[in-house]
């Protein structure tokens, strides 16, 4: 096991050095970082999406679905992210309370 963990250390730190030895005329093409912001909000997306409706390897309907609801209707209406956090909790406290999940 601990030949697996070694091996995906070098290749995270590889991976993090080849980063480094990209020439900035590279990094500077209006491509390259119209293709890192949209990276960037698909894996954030997708993040969202598995830690709402995954649960190991099924799909889970419970609680956080309503806490994602009550988070994205407090984003829209342009709340504080500490209060969109804390809407979200207390949704998923109510509704499992409520005996949802």
């Amino acid at each position: 096991m601990w030949a697996w963990i070694l091996l995906g250390s070098a290749i995270a730190y590889l991976t993090k050095l080849a980063g480094y030895l990209v020439p900035d005329a590279a990094l500077d093409h209006p491509k390259v970082s119209r293709v890192t912001s949209v990276l960037t909000i698909a894996l954030l997306g997708a993040l969202v999406v598995m830690n709402t409706f995954g649960s190991g390897t099924a799909l889970a309907l419970d609680a956080r679905i309503g806490a994602l609801a009550v988070a994205a209707i407090a984003l829209m209406l342009r709340a504080p992210f500490l209060l969109v956090v804390v809407l979200g909790a207390a949704a998923t406290a109510a509704l499992r309370l409520l005996g949802w999940g």
